[in-house]
């Protein structure tokens, strides 16, 4: 049965990163994967949350920060180091088939902590803001993907590393907003307090 999965895992990933190569992703999708690309993008909405929300905003960006580190915790440290998958681009009979495009680093591959941390964040912010901006659920949904998708691509995890980082992000994020709902439920109602 494991083997079956892994053998289904190895298809998909090959489907990505061989089969939707060009030219463009080839440029694009290392530089999504980045963090420093999406590094303005974080300043931006930490001093906008700030600014728009006061000291709501100073919890949010908390909070933010708290859901990052308790989504890198658990895929980093709890499950990375328990399962001990190495990525495709390190095992040692796969690598082969592999289309390396960047460094493939010592780390295991599953979970993929791009996946988890991208997808925690991605659905804490849905959870706070989608009933106020219409258009937060579908960015937040494309960025994670995006990034995640990447890493096929780039051939640094699996398929399966993403969908359960993805899956294991959703469930953090959903945690953390519903622990900032406990806190600051006023935030949820129409008229905001600062």
């Amino acid at each position: 049965m494991i083997d079956q999965i892994v053998h289904i895992d190895q298809e998909f990933f090959l489907a990505i990163n061989q089969g939707l190569s060009n030219p463009i992703f080839d440029w694009l999708l290392p530089i999504l994967r980045n963090p420093y690309t999406w590094a303005p993008l974080y300043l931006f909405l930490v001093i906008f949350f700030i600014k728009t929300y006061g000291k709501t905003g100073i919890l949010i960006v908390v909070m933010t920060l708290a859901t990052f580190g308790a989504s890198d915790a658990v895929s980093s440290h709890l499950i990375k180091k328990s399962i001990k998958r190495v990525r495709p681009c390190n095992d040692i009979v796969f690598k082969q088939e592999v289309n390396i495009r960047v460094r493939c680093g010592s780390g295991f591959s599953f979970t993929s902590s791009h996946a988890t941390n991208h997808f925690a964040l991605a659905f804490f912010w849905i959870v706070l803001f989608r009933r106020k901006w219409k258009h937060a659920m579908w960015l937040c949904i494309t960025w994670a993907t995006l990034i995640s998708i990447s890493q096929i691509y780039v051939g640094v995890h699996y398929p399966f590393d993403i969908l359960c980082g993805a899956i294991l992000g959703i469930l953090i994020g959903l945690a953390m907003g519903y622990i900032f709902k406990k806190i600051k439920p006023e935030f949820f109602n129409p008229v905001i307090a600062k």
